[in-house]
């Protein structure tokens, strides 16, 4: 794509479609993009296409002007026709000019192709089926360096594809007044006390060989109660509830659960509420990061450099193996990362010690 075609571009543009249809944490790491593209195209219509589970946090964001979620529920035959019918006018009904998909699966490129767009965006796929690209209008050879960090790695592609230059390159999410007061209410009838620091642990994940041992967990809350006045919050989603009830019974107290009691669209303010962030490599640490809460955040098979927060106020504990990060899903894939086990609560518990004030 030539210069001349993205002034062009640029100057047509009046309704925008951004699809990602990763993971939450993909979600977050994509804002700068859409701030991005109402910096550029300010007067446009943007709408993020995501998986339905992360609409709330799309809603929330002021850049966007709307979300299109992605269903991925149980319907009969007649049920999952009418829905795509619908789904189909819906996204014709914006008249988008410009459909930007930021992943190389096929159900994003099918979405972009449906919505009409003269222009279609996306990477060059080379494992997918052979019709992905032609789907297409302009596709971008743009591979992804495994030192580069994400959120960068996708504000440049937008750079090469659109010739558009971002003012901040790590994402930023801020929240209202109303949702931040909800989140203190949910705070307040947990008993949480709001005069000294909150501690917020998520221990799971999507990806069980991302998590440390329950062993683990269990001695790392007990150490951040020997060493530092905080509340410490449980959080997570509701399929980990039972999870989360297995290790609240292994603790004698002092420790508040959350996980499964607050929607995608408060734990952005329940996060901004909180001291500190502890977490694996998960969504949390990108929705805390993202509102301005320090993060420690624990790594194993995958990589910092391309997951871990930005900035100052965030680090990250990582284990000694030299295997590490392998960038696989588990060793030997199966499912489990041992070096995730020799993470020591000790060593996590000091760092959350010199972040918060000691007892």
């Amino acid at each position: 794509m030539n210069v001349k075609k993205r002034l062009c571009l640029h100057n047509t543009v009046c309704s925008i479609l951004l699809i990602q249809l990763g993971d939450i944490g993909d979600v977050v790491l994509t804002l700068p993009c859409i701030r991005a593209l109402r910096e550029n195209y300010p007067e446009a219509n943007i709408q993020v296409a995501v998986r339905e589970k992360a609409e709330g946090l799309i809603r929330g964001c002021h850049w966007a002007n709307g979300v299109v979620p992605i269903s991925k529920g149980k319907m009969g035959l007649l049920g999952s026709i009418q829905h795509q019918v619908g789904f189909i006018k819906e996204l014709r009904s914006h008249h988008f000019d410009l459909a930007i998909d930021l992943r190389t699966g096929t159900r994003g490129a099918i979405m972009a192709f449906l919505t009409g767009a003269r222009e279609r965006i996306s990477f060059r796929a080379h494992d997918e089926p052979f019709w992905r690209n032609w789907l297409f209008t302009t596709l971008i050879e743009h591979p992804y360096n495994p030192t580069e960090y994400v959120a960068e790695y996708l504000l440049s592609f937008l750079a090469t594809s659109l010739g558009i230059r971002p003012l901040c390159p790590v994402p930023q999410y801020t929240v209202s007044v109303k949702v931040l007061d909800k989140a203190r209410n949910v705070i307040r009838q947990e008993g949480i006390s709001e005069h000294q620091a909150i501690i917020a642990l998520q221990p799971f994940s999507l990806w069980g060989y991302k998590e440390l041992p329950e062993a683990t967990v269990v001695e790392l809350i007990n150490k951040i109660q020997k060493y530092c006045s905080a509340s410490i919050i449980l959080i997570g989603g509701k399929n980990e509830s039972d999870r989360a009830a297995s290790l609240m019974s292994k603790i004698s107290g002092g420790v508040y659960n959350l996980v499964g009691k607050t929607t995608i669209e408060l734990l952005p303010a329940i996060l901004k509420s909180c001291s500190l962030f502890t977490g694996i490599d998960s969504a949390g640490i990108h929705i805390a990061a993202a509102v301005g809460t320090p993060t420690i955040a624990i790594f194993g098979p995958s990589s910092p450099q391309s997951w871990a927060p930005k900035g100052d106020k965030h680090s990250v504990i990582r284990p000694d193996a030299k295997c590490a990060p392998c960038r696989q899903k588990g060793c030997d894939g199966n499912g489990f990362s041992r070096c995730l086990w020799e993470i020591s609560a000790e060593s996590i518990a000091r760092q959350i010690r010199n972040k918060i004030q000691p007892i």
